[in-house]
């Protein structure tokens, strides 16, 4: 069992990716692919992945239990899959050599992955490439998927927040994870051992190829991040016409993000999402997106009058709204 220790200012820096995270679906379909028995759901991506020489290298990074080294999954991946491949690209030498000396198993490691640890630049371009080569063969046939599950995933623990508050919240994430204030505890034969946030807070990832308990980094040292499966069987709770109190609302404030946060006070006393386009600075499928996520979250409703989309905000959007303005 591992215990995740939080602080008073922790719990006001937890914050949920509204997004997959491209990295971490790489790392963890990885896993996915070389698992014994595969479940039942997996079986036709598992059929679709050509698994030639240079995924099976990349297979030797990331065996389907132990450890996978945590430059694989850097913290600049939320900003996109060519944001994170950069940070991996930039990973220093020293951090190399340390984490694939741990990944061992018993095994000897192939040539290039001696080569890789020893700081070789060029294996490290070498191994850049070959994640976005996997992830354009085996991810992106099948993104849409990925990403509606974690899509109502992210709705899912957004109106738990706003409607029954952080405990809740933090407690319902996964059966694996027991909350009882101010630890999370996270079981498991996988983890072990005390992590104290420290005031850095933790990072939320849904994540669909995460199929069997949450998981983490294996350096306490790095921003504090976990993994936990998006699950495409969850049934959401019911949408709410208020929070259950104003700090419910304050934590779905600092769980929201920018980019929805801006577009609900966008949003204001109504828009249509050509409106909403233009004050954002995004096209009008982004705002679109966005809208949706606000909508299934119970924080605005949407209604067609002819031609145009006119979104209004809740009473849960108005009372996050009128918290934000407070507490600034």
């Amino acid at each position: 069992m591992l215990r995740i220790r939080f602080s008073t200012a922790d719990l006001t820096r937890v914050t949920l990716a509204p997004r997959p995270d491209q990295l971490w679906e790489v790392l963890l379909s990885l896993h996915a692919l070389q698992a014994p028995r595969p479940e039942p759901h997996l079986a036709r991506w598992r059929a679709d992945v050509a698994t030639g020489p240079k995924v099976r290298a990349l297979a030797r990074l990331a065996p389907p239990r132990g450890y996978s080294p945590d430059f694989l999954t850097p913290g600049d991946a939320e900003g996109g899959l060519a944001s994170g491949l950069d940070a991996v690209r930039r990973t220093p030498s020293r951090r190399l050599s340390a984490e694939l000396c741990l990944l061992g198993g018993g095994q000897t490691p192939p040539a290039w992955a001696r080569r890789l640890a020893a700081g070789d630049r060029h294996e490290l371009v070498e191994l850049t490439a070959g994640l976005g080569a996997y992830h354009r063969q085996a991810l992106v046939p099948h993104w849409e998927r990925i990403e509606k599950v974690v899509d109502d995933e992210v709705v899912a623990r957004t109106r738990v927040l706003a409607t029954r508050g952080t405990d809740e919240f933090l407690g319902s994430l996964h059966p694996a994870l027991t909350w009882r204030n101010p630890v999370l505890e996270l079981a498991g034969d996988h983890v072990t051992g005390e992590l104290d946030l420290a005031g850095r807070g933790l990072r939320l990832v849904p994540a669909y190829f995460c199929r069997q308990a949450p998981t983490l980094l294996a350096d306490p040292g790095l921003p504090p991040v976990l993994i936990y499966p998006a699950d495409p069987e969850r049934r959401r709770p019911p949408a709410s016409a208020a929070p259950a109190d104003p700090a419910a609302v304050a934590a779905l404030a600092d769980l929201l993000g920018g980019t929805r946060a801006t577009a609900l006070r966008a949003i204001g006393d109504g828009c249509t999402t050509t409106e909403l386009s233009r004050r954002l600075g995004l096209s009008a499928s982004a705002a679109s997106y966005h809208a949706t996520i606000l909508r299934s979250s119970g924080l605005i409703t949407t209604e067609r009058v002819g031609p145009a989309v006119t979104h209004q905000l809740t009473v849960l959007g108005s009372d996050l709204l009128s918290q934000g303005r407070a507490r600034r």
